[in-house]
């Protein structure tokens, strides 16, 4: 008894000099007169529901070797009984459930005829997202767009993911119901050559779940703009003048004055016998037989009443006749020299 008292007292004065507690279970073995502790965990997810068959263990802090181990039962709780005071470690060694993590470790103080009561909550698995970013027309992975992917509701991080060669990315989303987390991604940066796409794509991240997010891009227009725009018809008809244009009068061209032909002068027929032919065997050519013609007579004299210049008249008529008879014997002349001439050869 007093070999555990001197222990007991040497362990406090440590304690008050290096301010750390450093009780073991092995330091209270050689104690028996100390009453023992326990430990009571609960178990529960995020969501408040209480797990069974999570598997947990009481590690010797100064040698690491396990001094308990249990489960917990349907109720989610683990009981471990008659534990000799100081401190322990507590690990989870099995969450039990396929959509639930194991919780950190975590130092356990156990203190004499006390029962230490722990909760420990085993957060969800988180998703595994996979992005992928595609031409839209062809279906071209496309790499070097930049997305964000950011919580619906609440303040979570915002995640950047940016596309490999092969055009995907892949990230893991936390969870924190049962039944997902929402999220929504957004582009902020177009791969090269094309139009940046925000629409924005909505995710839900459920636990331990895999999840794929596609995004599509469309190729930017290459073909250069026209250099005039196009002309817009106009939607009004045009106003028609209602003065007609001035017209330039058709330039005539001088009129030349034509001269009529002068009709050579025929001989008339004669009614006398024709000379007697020579003796020659050649016959002479018959005299033409056309009579004269006289140009038609393009004016008259001006009618200035019965009983005047009635001599003027009977003039007239001498002069045509001399005229015609001088005609005749100039083309008789004429007619005689052919003849004459027909005769000498």
């Amino acid at each position: 008894m007093r070999a555990s008292r001197r222990t007991a007292a040497t362990i406090a004065a440590t304690t008050l000099a290096t301010g750390s507690l450093i009780w073991t279970p092995t330091a209270f073995a050689s104690a028996p007169d100390i009453p023992p502790g326990a430990v009571e965990i609960t178990k529960k997810d995020p969501d408040g529901v209480l797990l069974a068959g999570a598997a947990f263990a009481l590690l010797d802090t100064l040698n690491g070797t396990k001094a308990l181990t249990g489960k917990t039962n349907a109720d989610g709780i683990l009981r471990f009984e008659n534990v000799h005071p100081g401190t322990y470690r507590l690990k989870e060694t099995d969450s039990g459930s396929p959509l639930h993590e194991v919780a950190p470790d975590q130092d356990v103080i156990v203190t004499p005829e006390h029962t230490a009561k722990l909760t420990i909550i085993d957060t969800f698995k988180p998703a595994e997202l996979l992005v992928k970013k595609t031409d839209k027309k062809t279906g071209k992975p496309l790499a070097g767009a930049v997305i964000n992917i950011t919580p619906t509701t609440g303040t979570g991080k915002v995640i950047t993911l940016t596309t490999g060669t092969d055009g995907t990315a892949t990230t893991k989303l936390p969870v924190s119901s049962r039944n997902g987390t929402a999220y929504t991604g957004i582009e902020t940066k177009a791969p090269a050559g094309y139009e940046l796409d925000t629409t924005p794509v909505k995710i839900t991240a459920k636990p331990a779940a895999k999840t794929t997010a596609t995004f599509t891009n469309t190729k930017k227009d290459t073909t250069p703009p026209p250099t005039t725009p196009p002309t817009t018809p106009p939607t009004t008809p045009p106003v028609t003048p209602t003065t007609p244009p001035p017209t330039t009068p058709p330039v005539t061209p001088p009129v030349t004055p034509s001269i009529p032909p002068t009709t050579p002068a025929t001989t008339p027929p004669s009614t006398q016998n024709p000379p007697a032919p020579s003796q020659s065997t050649s016959t002479a050519p018959a005299p033409p037989t056309d009579t004269p013609s006289t140009p038609p007579t393009k004016g008259s004299l001006a009618q200035t009443g019965a009983d005047s210049n009635t001599w003027l008249l009977a003039a007239g008529g001498l002069l045509i006749v001399a005229g015609g008879g001088a005609l005749i014997a100039a083309r008789r002349k004429k007619a005689e020299d052919e003849a004459e001439s027909t005769t000498a050869s």
